[in-house]
C-alpha cells in the first residue's frame, strides 16, 4: 500500500521526486550566484546537488555518511563538522536533517562553519501536514508512511524551534499548478515540505554567541557520549 502512495501522481516530496519536487525547486531558487564562493553540500549523495552548484559558480566541498561519488567526502553529520570556523558562504542541506539523531547541534555545526553574511539552505519532510492526517487515523503514522532511517518527525512548531530565525516555506497545491506560500498556517497545514532559509549576521562579532553554543553543544554531545 505505501509503495502505491509513493507512486501516486502527486507532490508530496516523495523519494521517486527528490530531484523535481517543488520543494527542492523553492530551495534551489533561494541559492544566491557562487561567484566563486564556497559552498557545502551537506547529504550530498549522487551529487546532482553539488553539480548544480557547481554550475552557479560555487567551489563545492561534499559530504555524506558514505561516498556515492568520487569527490565526496565521508563524514558523519551527527559529529562536529571537520572544518573550519566560517569556512563557506552556503550550507546546502536537503532531506537529511530528519536523518539525524541531534538536529540542533549539527544545525549549529553548519552555523558554525558558514561565513558571516553566509547563507543556510535546508529542507526537509512536514510530517503533520494535513493532507497525512487521515493516514494516521488507520494507524500510518508518519514514521510507518517515511523512510525506516527517520529518526525525526518535524511539524512547524518544532521548525520555529530548530531555527527561530529562519524564513520558512512551502509549497500547495500537490499537482499542476503549485505556489510557494510562507504565511505560517499555510505552510504548516498545507505543504507536505519545509524548505528552511537561514541568513548569517554578517558581523563577526555578532557570531560569537553562536559559535560558542555550537563548541557547548559539542561538548555536550561528547559528555553524552562519554556517560553511556
Amino acid at each position: 500500500m505505501l509503495d502505491l502512495l509513493k507512486k501516486l501522481p502527486i507532490d508530496l516530496g516523495q523519494g521517486n521526486l527528490r530531484e523535481t519536487t517543488e520543494g527542492k525547486r523553492i530551495a534551489l531558487a533561494l541559492v544566491p550566484d557562487g561567484d566563486g564562493r564556497r559552498a557545502l553540500d551537506v547529504g550530498c549523495r549522487e551529487g546532482h546537488q553539488t553539480r548544480w552548484l557547481e554550475q552557479r559558480g560555487y567551489v563545492v566541498t561534499s559530504i555524506d555518511i558514505s561516498k556515492e561519488f568520487d569527490t565526496a567526502q565521508v563524514v558523519d553529520i551527527n559529529e562536529p563538522i571537520p572544518f573550519d570556523d566560517d569556512s563557506f558562504d552556503l550550507v546546502w542541506c536537503s532531506e537529511v536533517i530528519e536523518h539525524l539523531r541531534d538536529p540542533e547541534f549539527s544545525l549549529a555545526e553548519m552555523r558554525r562553519v558558514t561565513r558571516p553574511g553566509g547563507e543556510l539552505i535546508l529542507t526537509t519532510p512536514n510530517s503533520y501536514a494535513a493532507i497525512f492526517r487521515p493516514f494516521a487515523l488507520v494507524g500510518l503514522t508518519p514514521k510507518k508512511l517515511q523512510r525506516s532511517d527517520h529518526l525525526q518527525f518535524f511539524d512547524y512548531d518544532a521548525i520555529r524551534r530548530l531555527a527561530p530565525d529562519a524564513e520558512i516555506y512551502g509549497f500547495f497545491p500537490y499537482m499542476f499548478r503549485k505556489w510557494r506560500v510562507q504565511v505560517p498556517w499555510k505552510v504548516a497545514q498545507l505543504s507536505p515540505t519545509f524548505v528552511i532559509h537561514i541568513r548569517q549576521p554578517g558581523h563577526p562579532d555578532d557570531r560569537r554567541p553562536r559559535q560558542q553554543a555550537a563548541r557547548a553543544a559539542g561538548a555536550a554531545s561528547v559528555a553524552r557520549s562519554v556517560s553511556l
